[in-house]
């Protein structure tokens, strides 16, 4: 594949460990690059006839639970964002308010029916959240991986303050240049976009305002610059791609506005296919890396490091327990379930921002809804295509309408969404496989997967 991205790490170690000796994040690209993950799309809703290159399955009717690989969902246009049987509550801003951490729940916020619900109305907090400090190791013979990853990669987090009329909230972001780059989620500063400020407060606890370079909604990522910033700390990247099931992975940001927060686990899951929003309107799809540290609103646009402290992903959404089932609630924080977008897919976005304000969606060029295995139609067999793309990547390849995508090289595809996390994996131009059923016969197909602003 070829090369996309800025400053990411080379092979990863061992489980839990990391590359070492990367390259920070610099404006040009690496020699050493990864291929990057990709293929944003407009965060807005669908309209009949639109094609953009995934698929966007229908709101559920019944709680999804992570993992689960099907759902009924009627034909809709690749690359309109999807409603979702996930519905993943983003690990979002952080309201800040007069009630204390106490209260410090979650308010309304768009909770839906599935176990995963989008965190639109953040965490109420005290006061303007805890006072910025450096994390060092004082007691090495007593340090764990945690502690040097965190040591590593808090230097290279901030916490994002953002207002807007009457509102005010608070999300993380990581530092991407020296002279003031930063990644975030593109929910953390979406209410700026309307004559709102942003200011940022960097670990040593300075404080900067920040306007923002440009967003992609579809893929929640977005880029901000720091005012007259120098001599900050950038993040080191490592590949995502190399990530395992079971390493390490340490969450750092400022969940309830608590900057320089820490919290640690393991990889659970790659490669899940996870669609955030309540609404079409609000739908992201992230090919996204699973994990049990701690995530909690204000958490949103931190990073997701590896035990060498290199970022393997940007947190954005958390799984919360749908409220009406028996143990559950309405409020919202850690369950143990949350996801991050992968570091290399951050990197090409965030890249293509830095350089022309957006970013280029892959495009495969199809309709698509959920093939079900009746009579169980929970139970999803591949993403069916409804419709195919004139001219598109879809149509050279001969998709035609009726077939059943069932995997993207090797990896399983059972619903319409896990077709768009397969697709967005990939960068424009990258060539891939298609496991394609037709009536009684199955066979591949060669795709050369296109790209659209």
């Amino acid at each position: 594949m070829s090369e996309h991205g800025y400053g990411p790490a080379a092979g990863r170690g061992p489980a839990g460990g990391g590359s070492t000796g990367n390259p920070p994040w610099s404006p040009e690209p690496s020699a050493s690059a990864t291929t990057p993950q990709a293929g944003p799309g407009e965060h807005t809703a669908p309209t009949p006839g639109q094609h953009v290159g995934w698929a966007a399955p229908q709101a559920p009717t019944t709680p999804y639970h992570p993992g689960y690989g099907g759902h009924p969902a009627a034909a809709e246009p690749l690359g309109g964002p999807p409603s979702s049987p996930v519905a993943p509550r983003r690990a979002g801003r952080v309201r800040i308010g007069l009630a204390g951490l106490v209260a410090g729940a979650l308010i309304g916020g768009g909770a839906g029916a599935g176990v995963v619900t989008l965190l639109d109305e953040p965490t109420v907090v005290s006061g303007s959240g805890a006072a910025a400090q450096s994390v060092t190791i004082e007691n090495p013979e007593m340090a764990t991986t945690a502690t040097a990853a965190a040591a590593k990669a808090a230097p290279s987090v901030v916490t994002i303050y953002v207002s807007s009329g009457s509102n005010s909230g608070s999300g993380s972001g990581v530092v991407l240049t020296d002279d003031g780059y930063v990644l975030t989620n593109d929910h953390v500063v979406a209410e700026a976009a309307n004559g709102g400020s942003v200011q940022v407060r960097t670990a040593d606890g300075t404080l900067y305002d920040a306007s923002v370079v440009g967003t992609d909604p579809a893929s929640d990522l977005a880029v901000l610059r720091l005012d007259g910033a120098s001599g900050l700390t950038p993040a080191t990247f490592a590949d995502s791609d190399e990530v395992q099931v079971g390493d390490v992975a340490v969450a750092i940001g400022a969940p309830l506005g608590l900057s320089n927060t820490v919290t640690d686990g393991i990889i659970s899951a790659t490669g899940r296919a996870v669609a955030t929003g309540g609404t079409q309107d609000e739908a992201t799809v992230i090919d996204a890396l699973q994990t049990d540290a701690a995530i909690n609103p204000g958490n949103s646009g931190g990073a997701l490091v590896n035990g060498a402290g290199e970022v393997i992903g940007i947190n954005t959404a958390i799984a919360t327990v749908a409220s009406g089932i028996p143990g559950g609630s309405s409020q919202s924080g850690n369950i143990g379930v949350g996801f991050a977008i992968p570091s290399n897919h951050a990197q090409r976005i965030a890249r293509e921002i830095i350089e022309t304000g957006s970013a280029t969606r892959t495009f495969l060029g199809v309709s698509a809804g959920t093939a079900s295995d009746r009579p169980n139609s929970r139970v999803g067999t591949g993403a069916e295509v409804a419709s195919v793309q004139p001219d598109s990547a879809a149509e050279d390849a001969g998709i035609r309408e009726g077939d059943v995508i069932t995997a993207v090289d090797d990896r399983p595809v059972t619903s319409s969404t896990e077709l768009t996390a397969a697709i967005r994996s990939k960068a424009p131009g990258d060539e891939v496989t298609l496991t394609v059923r037709r009536g009684s016969e199955t066979t591949t197909v060669e795709v050369t997967l296109g790209s659209v602003d």
